[in-house]
């Protein structure tokens, strides 16, 4: 049975009022309006439990600043790929800067979605079958050939998405061959590749995974139930297009099955401090994982905040045991 958040504590001992924090935020992805919200929901979070923190845009400015006057920790709330491909994580590492979530190399791999599911299919963690398909090679071999043998090999209804990337961009659920081009063509304005899978009818469940020294914990489940079906954009960050539930509405025994399979995933992939399993449940209980994100949203409407304050505890000092978590690694290193 995995191990769940009753078993978190989270003391004002924890939080160091002396820590200086930066938090970055914006870059230049798709997803830099919603970069920015969970930025400044972050900085209000840290302030309130005494943390001195600024926030920062990845920009031409960040390294000069971080060189002349290094934080103790940074906080990454930056979506997209500048804060999810793993490139600013190793920065940070070559300026000797600790940082809040996995290190570079764990973040590539779960950035790169065939990969991550990849590594999760060898680990024995369902998830749905894929084929994932360059730009290049669907012109190459024939667009009609290509999608013919996709929906021979995988069935309908679909799910395309972009490889890399987040938020529901580019994404769509094909459930008639007809619309698979048209669906083909949306996901590659975001991406050079599309993964296909096997689309799984079911609940919806996002599962935040934290570490705050005792090992990655499961926070409790959050149910995502969008009016109109699908958990695009517009539903993620419009108010109203969603409905979540938190904890899931999941019989005991599902929702301790569906705890198992985020850790297992999270720690699959060499994750720490943070992470965000989403999963669908089928009507049988069985859960299968679709992707993990290293730097999880943190706006009104996020996830990950639901599952803090569904489990009882403080969204600041949550945040500020992880930053002086990682600031104890420079230290140690």
């Amino acid at each position: 049975m995995g191990t769940t958040v009753e078993h978190l504590l989270v003391t004002d001992s924890a939080v160091s009022g002396d820590l200086r924090v930066v938090v970055l935020a914006g870059g230049l992805s798709y997803e830099r309006d919603v970069s920015l919200r969970s930025g400044r929901r972050v900085l209000d979070a840290l302030r309130a439990v005494g943390v001195e923190a600024e926030l920062r845009d990845a920009d031409v400015a960040l390294l000069p600043a971080l060189a002349a006057d290094p934080p103790d920790a940074v906080v990454i709330a930056l979506h997209g790929a500048t804060g999810e491909d793993g490139s600013l994580r190793g920065v940070l590492d070559l300026c000797d800067i600790p940082y809040v979530g996995c290190d570079a190399r764990a973040s590539r791999v779960a950035w790169d979605k065939p990969s991550a599911k990849a590594v999760l299919r060898e680990a024995g963690i369902p998830t749905p079958d894929w084929v994932a398909l360059p730009h290049d090679r669907f012109s190459e071999l024939g667009a009609v050939a290509v999608l013919d043998r996709i929906v021979d090999r995988l069935g309908l209804p679909l799910m395309v998405k972009p490889t890399q990337g987040g938020s529901g961009l580019g994404g769509a659920v094909v459930r008639d061959a007809a619309a698979l081009p048209a669906a083909m063509v949306g996901c590659f304005a975001y991406d050079s590749t599309a993964l296909v899978e096997r689309f799984v009818p079911g609940m919806d469940v996002a599962v935040s995974v934290v570490d705050l020294g005792d090992g990655p914990q499961a926070l409790p489940p959050v149910e995502i139930v969008p009016r109109n079906g699908v958990y695009d954009y517009a539903a993620r960050y419009t108010a109203g297009r969603t409905t979540w539930h938190a904890p899931a509405r999941l019989a005991p025994e599902v929702a301790a099955t569906v705890a198992d399979v985020a850790l297992a995933a999270h720690t699959a992939l060499g994750l720490r401090d943070l992470s965000r399993v989403d999963v669908i449940v089928d009507e049988a209980g069985q859960p299968h994982v679709l992707e993990v994100n290293v730097s999880p949203g943190m706006t009104e409407t996020s996830l990950l905040p639901l599952a803090v304050q569904a489990a009882g505890l403080d969204f600041g000092r949550l945040l500020g045991t992880l930053v002086a978590r990682a600031a104890a690694r420079l230290t140690t290193h």
